[in-house]
């Protein structure tokens, strides 16, 4: 069951994730799943380096939010997203 929650979690990141660096339209949604789920990782792993420690539930989806839009903008750095 908790893998289901997170990838449905995942999804919903990833997605909202795409549609504030407007890349939702070269997203499907197993790339929302992915880019939610690895952004995630990538925003906690961020912000633990920074010394930031998401508390509740609202500073840690904003967290995987960031983290996730910082992985489309690595992406797209490297070509596998199109600047619209």
């Amino acid at each position: 069951m908790n893998l289901i929650i997170s990838l449905v979690i995942g999804g919903i990141v990833g997605w909202l994730a795409s549609i504030v660096m407007k890349t939702n339209a070269q997203m499907g949604w197993i790339a929302n799943v992915l880019v939610g789920i690895v952004g995630s990782a990538l925003g906690f792993w961020v912000a633990g380096f920074l010394g930031f420690a998401a508390t509740g539930g609202i500073a840690r989806f904003v967290v995987s939010i960031a983290g996730a839009v910082l992985l489309i903008v690595i992406l797209r750095a490297l070509g596998v997203f199109k600047k619209t």
